[in-house]
């Protein structure tokens, strides 16, 4: 069916709704995560060797997510992304709210995680299947790096603006002091986020002239779908690897500083990434929509991947032949994280559409959560691995990380392109 119909402009209002709630979610995943040794500090007296710690607050997102990923895809599917993205906000809320009002208590901190946790599937599988409804097939990229966008400045919110709302100095008496203020502070927009969407957000342009629903297989008939195509199953072996990835560093960014000698949990290896995340999100899908290409920017996107890790796995060793001090390590570091935000978290976007796009009829949010499914078991994989016994097999890791990139890179070689056709008008 050839798409002549022109897009409401109350379609951009719809993408900041959704765009608020996806910073907010992702803002309250890391909240703990690049201020790990403060936390440690501030909760001394209430960690345990068992599931009570900090490394758990940011990893139930991840196992949460496996186990609610395709339920709620098949929510999305079959009720909307109404209902879907609204349960979503309605939990947002109540988690926030738990997180903000029990901050000095680790378990009530948990708690209102584990609402938040449940959120997450409802925002983050939703985003194809949103831009299906309110755009056009020629803006659907874009409309997902700007909700990659989002995402990333939850990430880099939690990652430079969480270290300067607490103290996290070694050196000051304070040190440990603030959490319960930040996560106070990081209730408000939580709230106003998810109040703003229940309220204002629509299913679809009331004037829409063809069913969505009609258009696409039911859930169980789009995931057998998606499994019989090639090129759906290399994109999956490509996304396990690189969010995978991206999980472990953003989750133990301050251990990967702590690592490199760094003694301040100042949250820039994982800031720097999320710039340049932003800066690729903003600029690589829009010239994938451009050209109607997505393998190229894929295979661009990976070629610039395989020498960022390379710089962050190795930096120690590079900065030790070359002789450099533990601020240049640190610098060089930097680099090499900012280069990876730019290929990796690029890519991202342009994978959700390829994705949509190859495996049609398939439902988007059905495509897209399998994809950030393999994703999360990936990361929960790699972070378990990387933390056991005191991080004992992190630095391994990080160069393994190396031996995947490579692999990912021939993986991308072998996809086909898809086929962007559709004609529009806006």
């Amino acid at each position: 069916m050839k798409n002549i119909y022109k897009y409401p402009n109350s379609r951009w209002f719809m993408l900041s709704l959704f765009m608020f709630l996806t910073i907010v979610v992702e803002l309250q995943w890391l909240t703990h995560a690049p201020i790990a040794r403060v936390a440690h500090t501030f909760y001394a007296d209430q960690l345990t060797e068992g599931w009570l710690n900090i490394d758990s607050i940011a990893l139930i997102y991840m196992i949460v997510f496996i186990v609610l990923c395709l339920p709620a895809s098949y929510i999305i599917d079959t009720y909307g992304i109404k209902k879907g993205i609204g349960l979503g906000a309605l939990l947002i809320l109540t988690g926030s709210v738990i997180k903000g009002f029990g901050a000095s208590s680790l378990l009530w901190v948990f708690t209102g995680q584990f609402f938040l946790a449940v959120a997450q599937p409802f925002i983050l599988n939703s985003v194809t299947a949103f831009s299906a409804r309110w755009f056009a097939l020629n803006e659907r990229a874009i409309v997902a790096g700007l909700l990659a966008l989002a995402q990333y400045i939850g990430i880099l919110l939690a990652m430079v603006v969480t270290p300067m709302l607490v103290e996290s100095s070694i050196e000051s008496a304070e040190y440990g002091k603030g959490i319960d203020s930040m996560l106070m502070i990081y209730m408000i927009p939580s709230v106003i986020s998810a109040v703003l969407f229940l309220i204002f957000f629509k299913e679809q342009p009331k004037d829409l002239p063809f069913d969505i629903s009609h258009e696409r297989l039911n859930f169980k008939q789009g995931i057998l779908h998606m499994f019989r195509l090639k090129d759906a199953l290399l994109v999956l072996f490509l996304f396990t690897i690189g969010l995978g990835i991206f999980n472990s560093i953003s989750t133990l960014v301050d251990s990967i500083a702590a690592n490199l000698n760094i003694s301040d949990s100042d949250g820039y290896i994982g800031g720097v990434m999320l710039i340049g995340g932003i800066i690729g999100a903003l600029i690589i899908p829009y010239l994938s929509d451009y050209y109607r290409k997505r393998k190229l920017f894929l295979i661009l996107c990976m070629i610039l991947f395989i020498p960022s890790i390379f710089g962050l796995a190795f930096a120690s060793e590079i900065s030790g032949y070359l002789h450099l001090s533990v601020q240049n390590t640190y610098n060089f570091a930097l680099i090499s994280s900012f280069l990876l935000g730019l290929s990796i978290m690029s890519a991202g976007p342009i994978v959700f559409q390829y994705t949509a796009e190859i495996t049609a009829p398939t439902p988007e949010s059905t495509s897209q959560g399998i994809l950030l499914l393999a994703g999360q078991i990936s990361g929960i994989i790699m972070i378990s691995i990387m933390t056991y016994h005191q991080n004992l097999y992190l630095d391994k890791m990080m160069k393994f990380f190396v031996v995947l990139s490579v692999i990912g890179f021939i993986a991308v070689l072998f996809l086909k392109e898809s086929v962007i056709n559709e004609k529009v008008k806006t």
